[in-house]
């Protein structure tokens, strides 16, 4: 049997060559990639499946985010990886059109090590069959470890750290518009990620076994069961967030997510989002900045970030 793995390096933090070009991928948009997407992450919306604001079907916001993530697989044993994502954010400039041939790039451009811990950052975009940029994506990931005896990072720079806290003077609202005020407080949200979601989410069809979709690997891992990735995370969080802002999102959305520690597969989490500023553009528009965070059942943050997209044009 050919081993699909043959020729790529051990992923150690010592075999790191920063800075290092991990290739250029191509990949196309089809109707099977976006159907499968929407399975991982019960992403159905009409934009999707019939029309959108931008003609013609387009792809969830995050689709892409995955493939950029594991753009290092193409220099490193996907299999034999043992990693932790700490840190994801990207940068939304245009949506991704049904059948389009998207191009994938990336490149580590930095290491160092925290805590024990080896970090490698990862650079990489998605651009169109017409030169555009549909996104830009910054990933933080500790190349391998031992995620069941991770026990959770802050959840950012002292002068910007997430509480997921709600003061008392916030307002509910179920999206945004041209009366969004500072503390409005985005309706909560609540998902479950199954083992089957995040199996095929973390490339089962693709025969690479990791602590996403093998029970083996998640009890190598020191794991009680597989976790769900970061990215699936993060695909729950730009898929709120355009529920929110509406088409805006697809081309001034930003999110900066840290996930604190793993989440199971099956567990019910909440997805909560705060407006924490508004500012004036100089085409007479707004641009709101969100702080967001992600719990589990039993109270403890797993995930937080800062979002920030052109409020919805007044009418």
């Amino acid at each position: 049997m050919n081993d699909r793995e043959a020729g790529r390096k051990e992923p150690e933090f010592e075999n790191l060559a920063v800075p290092e070009d991990l290739g250029t991928v191509r990949v196309l948009v089809d109707d099977h990639k976006i159907k499968r997407y929407a399975f991982t992450q019960d992403e159905y919306g009409a934009w999707y499946f019939e029309d959108s604001p931008f003609g013609g079907r387009i792809a969830q916001p995050a689709l892409l985010c995955n493939d950029l993530v594991q753009m290092f697989t193409n220099v490193y044993a996907a299999s034999k990886v043992v990693g932790f994502h700490t840190e994801e954010q990207m940068w939304f400039d245009s949506p991704a059109k049904l059948d389009e041939v998207v191009t994938l790039s990336a490149a580590y451009t930095e290491s160092y090590v925290r805590r024990g811990e080896g970090y490698v950052v990862m650079d990489a975009r998605a651009t169109g069959a017409d030169g555009r940029s549909i996104v830009r994506h910054r990933g933080v990931e500790i190349l391998k470890t031992v995620p069941g005896t991770l026990g959770g990072r802050g959840s950012g720079t002292p002068e910007r750290r997430v509480s997921g806290e709600v003061p008392d003077d916030a307002r509910t609202v179920a999206s945004f518009g041209e009366n969004t005020r500072v503390a409005d407080l985005l309706e909560t949200a609540t998902g479950v990620v199954t083992f089957e979601q995040a199996a095929v989410f973390s490339r089962l069809g693709e025969y690479v076994v990791n602590t996403h979709n093998n029970l083996q690997a998640s009890r190598d891992g020191k794991l009680r069961q597989p976790i769900v990735q970061g990215a699936q995370q993060f695909g729950l969080v730009a898929a709120r967030l355009v529920e929110a802002f509406g088409p805006d999102f697809f081309t001034s959305g930003w999110i900066k997510a840290k996930f604190l520690v793993p989440v199971d597969v099956f567990e019910q989490v909440t997805i909560q989002a705060i407006v924490t500023d508004i500012t004036p553009q100089n085409d007479g528009r707004r641009r709101a900045e969100l702080e967001l965070w992600i719990r589990r059942a039993d109270g403890r943050l797993v995930t937080v970030g800062w979002a920030a997209a052109l409020l919805p044009a007044r009418s």
